[in-house]
């Protein structure tokens, strides 16, 4: 184990020093040990490189709310250690991350893996709401409710040992690096960027998981030019844990070939292994994507207007108040309102919200007091929920209404106090 500055993550090696680099990134809430038992075939032919994510494992607590931060420190990790060129294998989160580094900088990846990855995760909306019910509760919902996101059935209840592990692991994280996370899965979108991704790669997915099902890894599939399927039979989202053996023969062989067919000075390839059941179902690739055209520049003239508010408004307004929220409210616009949406989407969202003077969590604060002010419940509602998703606490909307009691009215604060209740019910209660 290492110590690391905020720029780097904290890591291990296993395997021989001349072998060359695999890298193994691990899901969020889990640690490297989710990897252990890859290890004994994988070290045999590579130098494993295990990472773990800010916050997880003891790694020290500093959050990086992007996963192209996230890269950018693996990357930095890489660089300190004289690592040019690796193989790379990750689950969930970590997936994205070498999807980030495949597309960034394609020349250090020879080969990439991609397990219970997607190239959007599920919505912003449920990965923020994951933040609230965190920053609310504390990580213990979370972990209880970790079995049935990462296990079948029928593993949990034969092996309960690793279930009750897994829970450990998420308990033990961090919330804030865990809430950082959550925003970094959130933003995180690149469905229009996988046609420039050239690594040869492998898509693997658990037939039964509910967080990243088999249609998320088609997309992959469809969209990567090189890349193939692995189907694993009755597995769910943390296949490396549930499913070992497949997992460490599909990853074997598919960076045998990789490198095979990319080589470069890292020594002769392993041999592969026959995996046992339950045996993967493996695509052939797909037919090489048509590159995409080429959009030609403009230049901007010298004296013209700035570009339009619109887009930084709709992506701060959806970031602020949720997917579902606009979805609705841009659904119901017809000739009457649609001007009107089009007016608050550029000026309150573009022009003034996305002003760097204040931070979102102050500007929560300002407009829950002025709403509360002029009496407009219905807004109330839905910039509470904002409130939270932007970083307040149900203690810090307590004293905005109890101080707003003073100054704005104790009738408008009690009205405003039933509003900010319901929904700081709805937002931070767990799912069963």
């Amino acid at each position: 184990m290492s110590e690391t500055p905020k720029s780097t993550l904290q890591y291990r090696f296993d395997g021989p020093e001349d072998a060359p680099v695999l890298i193994l990134g691990p899901s969020l809430g889990t640690t490297w040990h989710m990897w252990d038992r890859q290890i004994p075939e994988l070290t045999r032919h590579w130098r494993v490189l295990r990472y773990d994510l800010p916050g997880h494992g003891g790694a020290p607590a500093h959050p990086a709310a992007a996963v192209g931060g996230l890269a950018d420190r693996l990357l930095a990790t890489l660089d300190s250690l004289g690592i040019e060129r690796f193989g790379y294998a990750g689950c969930s989160i970590g997936g994205a991350i070498g999807a980030e580094l495949a597309l960034r900088h394609p020349h250090r990846v020879a080969s990439l893996a991609l397990i219970s990855t997607s190239a959007r995760f599920g919505t912003a909306d449920s990965f923020r709401q994951r933040g609230v019910v965190v920053r609310t509760n504390g990580l213990d919902p979370i972990a209880r409710s970790a079995p049935e996101r990462w296990f079948t059935t029928a593993f949990a209840a034969a092996q309960p040992a690793i279930v009750e592990w897994s829970v450990q692991m998420v308990r033990t994280t961090d919330p804030g690096c865990y809430i950082a996370a959550c925003e970094a899965l959130a933003a995180y979108d690149i469905r229009n960027e996988l046609s420039r991704i050239s690594v040869p790669t492998l898509v693997l997915v658990g037939a039964d998981d509910p967080v990243t099902p088999p249609a998320d890894a088609r997309v992959l599939v469809a969209g990567i030019p090189d890349a193939r399927l692995a189907l694993v039979p009755a597995t769910s989202h943390l296949a490396p844990v549930e499913q070992p053996a497949a997992v460490t023969d599909l990853l074997i062989r598919h960076l045998t070939t990789a490198w095979q067919a990319a080589p470069v000075n890292v020594g002769p390839p392993p041999a592969a292994i026959t995996a046992p059941a339950p045996k993967p179902v493996l695509s052939p690739p797909p037919p090489p994507a048509a590159p995409p055209a080429e959009i030609e520049a403009r230049p901007v003239a010298v004296g013209a207007a700035r570009p339009d508010a619109y887009e930084q408004g709709m992506k701060v307004r959806r970031e602020v108040l949720g997917d579902a929220h606009v979805d609705l409210a841009v659904a119901d616009a017809d000739d009457f309102t649609d001007g009107f949406q089009d007016f608050i989407t550029r000026y309150a969202w573009g022009e003034v919200w996305s002003r760097p003077g204040l931070d979102r969590r102050t500007r929560s604060v300002i407009t829950i007091t002025a709403l509360v002010a002029r009496g407009h419940l219905d807004e109330l509602a839905f910039h509470t929920r904002a409130a939270l998703r932007n970083g307040l606490t149900p203690a810090e909307i307590q004293e905005i209404l109890m101080q707003s009691a003073v100054y704005c009215g104790v009738p408008a604060a009690n009205s405003a106090f039933v509003v900010a209740q319901r929904v700081i019910r709805e937002e931070t209660t767990p799912e069963a």
